[in-house]
């Protein structure tokens, strides 16, 4: 065993040397303790630079991140040292990994860089060199024995507990129940926990998970930690039912052997009427009902376009013929009278009369008066302003109706040779 152990080192050993001079370069040696080890159980890697002056800033270490590894630097992890090669004191710096992998199988972890900054031996200048490291290969393997868990948790050991509080059963409406269940490993990282409480819906209860909470702890070197997790029960209604228990199977790393962690289940009866629930539609009802709808939708379109193309039709024909109505062109020489413009108005009067046929706007004696007003002021020296003749020209307009009596006949002019 001790020669293999060795052997393995020797061959995973990478000495990165110089080209003329062994002195004139950083030597990195990297060890790695094994190349396999059990799911959840960490390995060493240690790397070793030694430079023949000494480093005038920190080595700057890769990561050698991976994934499924967990890579984790333990307390006083990187130390200072020195060694005595060819008669000549080197010094340097070493710093250890401890790689854990989390699922059984080969992993890579690809090459990487280690960046070295030392003194020259010449001129004491600082030189930086860039050492590449090759991939490094490790194995979890599983132990015999422990194929069929999943997941893999290989430990010293688990242990489950719970602690359960609030009303006890049967419960009552409103009663609420707080169960907590934690897991506790030793000699193994707490990440390999796997989720403990599974959120079941119970008849006549509502449930409310919490968010797990996960601690990593190291004992003199040694991985350890905890997961807790926390559901609470709130009852609503008459049910029947429990929180069903818990196990947890791992791999024993002392004994060899497979054991299981468990905590009882809890009972959640409550003691009131069931609530009748509305029946779950079923996914081809609401399938079969979104045709029906899309149906009957297709058919109200195809039914109203027809009509909706007879109201387009209808409503263009109303408005060609208002457009050519006394009453727009009365509107126009009512809009044309508000925005003070004669012209506008005359025209406006013109048209009017044109479509009234019969009467004449113009020959109304309040419009006739406003409108000889109007161009007395604009056209002749006017000894008063013209607004108080828009008004009644307004007035005359809003009043006027060619059906009124005494309005539609049309004024005639006095008698030229009056007795």
């Amino acid at each position: 065993m001790r020669g293999a152990l060795f052997l393995v080192l020797a061959v995973l050993s990478l000495i990165v040397t110089g080209p003329a001079r062994a002195q004139d370069v950083p030597r990195v040696t990297v060890e790695l303790e094994t190349a396999e080890t059990i799911p959840g159980q960490p390995l060493d890697l240690r790397i070793t630079v030694l430079v023949p002056t000494w480093l005038p800033k920190p080595v700057v270490f890769p990561t050698f991140e991976a994934p499924n590894l967990m890579v984790r630097l333990p307390e006083r992890a990187t130390n200072p040292i020195s060694e005595r090669i060819d008669r000549d004191t080197w010094s340097g710096v070493s710093r250890r990994y401890r790689i854990t992998p989390l699922v059984p199988g080969r992993f890579v972890i690809p090459p990487q860089e280690l960046i070295v900054t030392w003194a020259d031996p010449d001129s004491a200048a600082p030189r930086e060199e860039v050492v590449p490291i090759e991939a490094i290969t490790i194995t979890g393997i599983l132990p015999d024995g422990a194929e069929g868990l999943d997941p893999f948790i290989a430990a010293r050991a688990v242990t489950l507990t719970q602690e359960v509080t609030g009303a006890t059963a049967p419960l009552g409406p409103g009663d609420s129940v707080i169960r907590e269940v934690t897991a506790t490993i030793e000699g193994g990282p707490a990440m390999l926990l796997p989720g403990l409480l599974a959120v079941e819906p119970v008849t006549g209860l509502t449930v409310y998970p919490s968010e797990p909470v996960l601690s990593e702890t190291e004992t003199r070197g040694e991985p350890g930690g905890s997961r807790v997790e926390r559901v609470t029960y709130l009852a609503q209604s008459g049910g029947s039912g429990a929180a069903p228990p818990v196990t947890l199977d791992w791999y024993n790393l002392e004994t060899g052997q497979v054991e299981t962690a468990s905590v009882p289940g809890v009972d959640l009866t409550v003691d009131a009427p069931v609530a009748r629930s509305v029946p779950a539609l079923s996914l081809q009802l609401l399938i079969l009902g979104a045709l029906v709808l899309v149906l009957v939708l297709g058919v109200v379109a195809f039914a109203v376009r027809p009509a909706l193309r007879r109201w387009k039709r209808w409503r263009a024909a109303r408005l060609s013929r208002y457009l050519a109505s006394p009453a727009h062109a009365r509107s126009l020489a009512i809009d044309a009278a508000r925005r003070r413009d004669l012209s506008a108005t005359l025209a406006a009067l013109d048209l009017w009369a044109a479509r009234l046929g019969t009467t004449d706007p113009r020959r109304d004696p309040a419009i006739a008066s406003a409108l000889r007003a109007l161009g007395a002021a604009l056209y002749g020296p006017a000894s008063r302003g013209d607004l108080a003749d828009w008004r009644a020209l307004d007035r005359a307009l809003a009043v006027y109706s060619p059906n009124r009596a005494g309005h539609h006949q049309l004024a005639g002019l006095p008698p030229l040779n009056p007795r």
